[in-house]
This record gives C-alpha cells, sequence and structure tokens, in this order.
C-alpha cells in the first residue's frame, strides 16, 4: 500500500466530472475511455440527474472504479459540474460529458504538461465524429491551434470543452460556470478566464473525441440557444452582440436587382459568391465588420 501510495505522489491528482442524464447508450464508453487511461492518481465523480433510462445501471457496473457517484436531480448541467468541482481534491481539473470520450495517453500527457508549465488552463485538438446508420462513422478532426491565434475568443468559442484541463487554482480564482447558462456556460467560463488574464496553453494533439447525435444538446436548442449567446456576447463585447443580433434577424432578401449583380458576379467569375460578401456590398449596417467576422458569427448560429 505505501509503495502504492509512493507512485501516486509522483502524479499530479486528476479530477474528472461527468455531468449526465440520460445518455445510457454513451455513457458507458465514456465511462471506459476514462478508467481506461490506467491514470494512477484519478478522481472520477459521476453525477446523474435521475436519469429514467439504464444510465444507473451502468454505472453501478463501474462503481468500483469511481471516486462518488450521485443520481438526484440538479438545477442544469452548470449545477451538476460544479457540485462535482466542489467535492474534487485533485490538482487538475476537467468534466467529460456522458456523450465524449477521451483520447488513450490524454491523462498522463495533460499531468506531464502541467509539471512542465504550471497553473492554466491546456487546451487541445480534438476528433469530432457522428455515427450514421447510412454511412457509417463520419469524423473530422480540428485545428484549435490556428482557431485561437487567429480568431478572438470573443467571436468563436474556438476551445473545444472535452480537449480542455485547468488546474485547481485557475478554479478557484476564476470561480464556478454561471448556472443561469445552459448552452455557452463553458464559453463564457473561458471568457471570464481571459478577461481574468489566466494563462492558456495551446496543445497541437487530439485529446478527446466529440459525438455528434441527434440528441446533442447545442443542436437542438434553437431559439434558447441563440437568446443565451446573446447575452454572452453583450457581457463581453457590444461590437459582436450587435452583429449577432443583425445576422440572427437577418432574412437574405435582396431586391431584384441585386439578385441580378449575384447571378452575374457567379457567371463572370465562375464561382458562387457568398451571402456573406453581398452582406457587406448591399446592406451598410456590415460595413464595420470584415467578411471573416460575419462568416465566423453565422457559424455560432
Amino acid at each position: 500500500m505505501r509503495e502504492e501510495q509512493l507512485i501516486r505522489s509522483d502524479y499530479p491528482k486528476i479530477s474528472i466530472i461527468t455531468p449526465s442524464y440520460n445518455q445510457g447508450q454513451y455513457l458507458e464508453a465514456t465511462i471506459l475511455s476514462v478508467i481506461g487511461q490506467f491514470y494512477p492518481n484519478l478522481e472520477y465523480l459521476i453525477y446523474d440527474a435521475c436519469s429514467n433510462d439504464n444510465s444507473v445501471a451502468i454505472i453501478k457496473k463501474y462503481e468500483n472504479h469511481l471516486t462518488y457517484w450521485v443520481s438526484e436531480k440538479d438545477k442544469g448541467q452548470a449545477d451538476a459540474i460544479n457540485k462535482g468541482f466542489e467535492k474534487c481534491t485533485g490538482d487538475i481539473l476537467m468534466w467529460l460529458n456522458s456523450d465524449d470520450m477521451l483520447m488513450p495517453n490524454a491523462l498522463n500527457y495533460i499531468a506531464q504538461t502541467y509539471q512542465e508549465k504550471g497553473d492554466g488552463i491546456y487546451f487541445g485538438n480534438c476528433i469530432h465524429f457522428e455515427e450514421k446508420e447510412a454511412t457509417g462513422v463520419e469524423a473530422k478532426g480540428s485545428d484549435v491551434l490556428k482557431n485561437f491565434e487567429t480568431i478572438p475568443l470573443e467571436l468563436v468559442d474556438t476551445i473545444i470543452q472535452p480537449s480542455s484541463f485547468w488546474s485547481k487554482k485557475v478554479w478557484s480564482n476564476n470561480g464556478e460556470l454561471n448556472t443561469d447558462f445552459h448552452f455557452g456556460f463553458d464559453w463564457e467560463w473561458f471568457l471570464r478566464a481571459k478577461k481574468n488574464d489566466i494563462p492558456f496553453f495551446k496543445i497541437n494533439k487530439p485529446l478527446s473525441m466529440y459525438r455528434f447525435h441527434e440528441a446533442h444538446k447545442t443542436g437542438v436548442g434553437g431559439e434558447k440557444r441563440r437568446d443565451e449567446l446573446y447575452k454572452i456576447y453583450s457581457i463581453y463585447t457590444v461590437k459582436y452582440a450587435k452583429l449577432y443580433d443583425l445576422i440572427r434577424n437577418e432574412k437574405f432578401d435582396f431586391k431584384y436587382f441585386q439578385k441580378l449583380y449575384i447571378q452575374f458576379c457567379t457567371i463572370l467569375f465562375k464561382s458562387r459568391y457568398s451571402e456573406t460578401y453581398f452582406l457587406k456590398k448591399f446592406k451598410k449596417e456590415y460595413n464595420e465588420y470584415s467578411i471573416e467576422e460575419i462568416d465566423c458569427i453565422k457559424w455560432m448560429l
């Protein structure tokens, strides 16, 4: 036992929270991706929000590998994560949603990076994937280094949440997740960290797998999600809040002669001109924004 304790002391403790609600079909893969790291100093907690599927049965199947788990009502995902981190004792923290997975050896890599660089937010690349009956698995990678360096965080959330970790000190200094938000609370927390001059460390390595599916929260948020993102924009940058509101209410109703101009340019230059280009061409309210900024906001919608 003492030898095991000495081995653990060589590794910073990593605390991981998995919030979950009715994700039984994905939860087991998430759990296995964590405990399958075989990281010697791991603290793993699961907060289930009284799921009515097979989630609790799956959690019980692996409870010997868990530090703590509970199935109880909460006030939303951010609330569950906050409760988890309040209970955590790790040097490094992160949360992993119950439909995402860690890449192999991610925890050892993060632990080593933390020992070299110290307190901060660490974020890496990610593999995005979706399982489809007709075509099988469709997957693509990410380039967070390029995106973070070229796109302001106030414009687009360029940090991929399941590929992000931070030290306990950062969590204490930056504060809890804002439970008023249900869709963009991770982005708001990162924006707050930037405002608080917390260091960000970019990692050119895929650390997680991000699953897309029909019930994915971001995809089904609708107007509630858009309202929330507008509030976040309004808190951190009025300029982009204005642009978000413009694009959100844009009907792309070009006049007859404008449509003819678009068709003419498309034929002349043998390429399809984007809606963004013509927003700047025909509508003065977009003059202060670049094509790249408009495209980014359209992507956030």
